[in-house]
């Protein structure tokens, strides 16, 4: 890890996907049973799970439980190969623990990573695996690109995540806005449909941006409850710049890593007041450390997702966050983690 700091950051990541790929397949992680979580009808061994964005093109996924992840999601995969936007397009800022970029979904397209996931997916063992899907940049109907992901990846995925909270496709966070939400999860929806009548249905995620605020966390409710949606990851990276150290803080992006935990927690406690408890939380933004998720789960989440922590933090931070939360357990006399979960609502 110490080596890969000093290349720049873009292939530092593509080198490390390359070594992972190489790796053979691991077994999901079996872990202490106090530490299990359900979500959504699936069984996590515990509630830490790999973000997208890591892993876009489903390359090192089935490597993942190595590092002690519970679940792992891949992408975003679009429909079609897309470059992404112009280099340099990700930067450290190291000072920070935090990470900006603008990657713009770069990924080969969705039916490159059919052949890898099928492969992956005969290997009986593996821990859960989610597919995020997202849109072409240049798509002339993006909500048809997102029915063509459930319509293509639904008898890979354990779940889907339809995300709509990245700042780097221009527009694509107006899909957020409550007639545009609710014209998209509609088509989200037949497409699932279509797919349940052949034996697929996972349940799909809506991964929205930690920038939304007030009426705008309503309308994303609503409409999420109304398509019958299974759960909502709060939230992906930050346009909003928090007093920052690095000389890299005035790049354009989104922003992850430690800078963005308040924001991340906050929005999570306003996302659970909005939901009422009718749909599980998935908190994502400024983890790594047991007393993190912890802190998340007691506001409403029931899992978590980490990404850029692992920059800072070494890969074995997952396993890591599961050994300190058997000591918090112990600790704080809990028999179950799942007990705390709401804990804050509760009280």
């Amino acid at each position: 890890m110490g080596l890969l700091r000093h290349l720049d950051p873009e292939r530092a990541h593509r080198w490390t996907i390359a070594a992972l790929g190489l790796l053979p397949s691991a077994r999901a992680i079996d872990a202490d049973q106090r530490l299990a979580v359900e979500c959504a009808g699936l069984s996590f061994a515990h509630p830490v799970g790999l973000a997208a964005g890591f892993d876009k093109d489903a390359k090192a996924v089935h490597a993942m439980p190595r590092f002690g992840f519970a679940g792992a999601e891949v992408g975003t995969l679009t429909p079609l190969p897309q470059a992404g936007n112009p280099r340099p397009r990700l930067f450290r800022l190291t000072e920070d623990q935090a990470v900006i970029n603008r990657m713009g979904f770069n990924n080969g397209g969705q039916l490159a990573a059919v052949a890898r996931l099928e492969r992956l997916r005969a290997n009986q063992g593996h821990g859960p695996i989610g597919i995020n899907i997202g849109a072409n940049k240049d798509a002339p109907d993006r909500i048809a690109d997102y029915a063509t992901g459930i319509r293509t990846l639904a008898h890979l995925a354990d779940w889907m995540t339809v995300n709509i909270s990245s700042p780097n496709t221009p527009g694509l966070r107006a899909l957020q806005d409550e007639g545009a939400l609710d014209a998209l999860l509609a088509a989200v929806a037949a497409a699932r449909s279509e797919r349940a009548e052949q034996g697929f249905r996972p349940p799909v995620f809506l991964k929205v941006a930690p920038d939304l605020e007030g009426e705008q966390i309503g309308g994303v409710v609503r409409s999420a409850i109304d398509h019958g949606l299974d759960a909502i990851i709060i939230g992906n990276t930050t346009i909003s710049r928090p007093p920052l150290n690095s000389c890299h803080a005035g790049e354009t992006g989104g922003l992850s890593g430690a800078p963005l935990a308040d924001l991340a927690l906050a929005r999570l406690r306003d996302f659970r007041a909005a939901t009422g408890g009718q749909l599980p939380l998935i908190a994502a933004g400024g983890i790594s450390t047991a007393d993190h998720v912890w802190a998340r789960m007691r506001a409403g989440a029931t899992l978590v997702q980490l990404y850029s922590a692992l920059v800072y933090h070494g890969p074995w931070l997952a396993a890591r966050i599961a050994r300190d939360l058997l000591a918090l357990c112990d600790r704080e006399g809990v028999t179950r983690l799942a007990d705390i979960i709401d804990a804050d609502v509760r009280s």
